[in-house]
């Protein structure tokens, strides 16, 4: 320790700092020279693995191949939304071979134990770097993790397990869904090389228009059109809702842009709890064309005070309907 440079180094790396390092001169110039004397530290954890069958996962010590997932879109109207749903749907995809039963071997001796490994699987190496001797272990390189080779491959799939195919998958989709979400269904992607793990199916949901109601999260908004003498007479009117038509009440002398809240017509929210309303916005209709009898008939009825505008206090402003509307 008479070297006072080499106390430096010693106080900092410990005993590793004296060693031979990188460039020979005893200390690490840059970056690049303290990670390569890690090795392949990180090949354990089973990066990469994203190419056409999905990747991999331990199990046991050795590596077993997961499938890809597979995405598919399934278009609902409202009353499936409503109710929920069971679709079949045919999906064309990797399944396991039927000749190998997905082992990727001809026949129960058509696998060897991997010699590299001696059947673990993985590998132990031994690399020295600035914190001492470090020990890693990752999948074995000759077996690629799975411990066994195929000395004779099946002659259908080449040895993969899996071949191309269409499989009909039955799914139950929840009431309450609504467009853009995405449901997983485990297991029913991609079948993996050798009989590893299924990749899983994600069902992206897909929601058609209706064409009477309008969707406001899991409230339903329908226009009410009414006449001049309906909206003066009252009426008693038919309207559609997601299980069917119902009739409701118009009462004498409605005016335009009341909103009556059917509570529980809307949609079920998609996890159990509560349901939406169904919110009737009235709206009066304007003829725009009138015969010259009829014009006559409303020229009287300008003079009349039922006809002239007279807000009282019952009558709601604007913003106290809107206020209404989102309470």
């Amino acid at each position: 320790m008479s070297d006072a440079q080499k106390r430096q180094r010693y106080d900092q790396f410990g005993h590793a700092g004296l060693g031979g390092a990188a460039n020979g001169s005893g200390h690490f110039t840059n970056v690049e020279d303290i990670f390569s004397q890690f090795g392949d530290i990180f090949s354990e954890f089973g990066f990469g693995g994203f190419g056409g069958f999905g990747g991999s996962r331990s199990r046991g010590g050795q590596r077993v191949s997961k499938g890809s997932n597979l995405r598919v879109k399934v278009t609902l109207n409202l009353e499936e939304i409503a109710k929920g749903a069971e679709k079949k749907l045919k999906v064309s995809k990797y399944v396991a071979c039927d000749e190998c039963g997905g082992s990727g071997a001809r026949g129960r001796e058509g696998y060897t134990t991997c010699s590299t490994c001696n059947g673990s699987g993985h590998v132990t190496r031994i690399a020295n770097t600035m914190l001492g001797r470090m020990q890693t272990t990752s999948p074995c390189p000759t077996c690629d993790g799975e411990g066994k080779i195929i000395k004779d491959k099946c002659l259908k799939c080449h040895g993969e397990g899996i071949v191309k195919g269409d499989d009909v998958i039955k799914i139950n989709i929840p009431a309450g869904v609504g467009e853009g979400m995405q449901l997983n269904v485990a297991g029913k992607g991609n079948a993996a090389r050798r009989g590893g793990v299924n990749g899983d199916l994600l069902v992206l949901i897909e929601e058609v228009k209706h064409p009477d109601l309008i969707r406001d999260g899991n409230d339903l908004i329908f226009l009410l059109y009414l006449s001049f003498p309906q909206a003066a007479l009252g009426d008693t009117v038919e309207i559609p809702t997601v299980e069917g038509k119902v009739k409701i009440k118009i009462d004498a002398g409605t005016q335009p842009g009341k909103i009556l809240r059917l509570r529980g017509k809307g949609l079920p929210e998609v996890n159990g709890y509560g349901r939406g309303d169904l919110l009737v916005n009235i709206n009066v209709w304007v003829p725009q064309k009138l015969s010259r009898d009829e014009q006559k008939n409303i020229e009287k009825m300008i003079e009349s005070d039922s006809f002239k505008p007279n807000p009282s206090s019952s009558d709601k402003g604007f913003f106290d309907r809107m206020r209404n509307y989102f309470e």
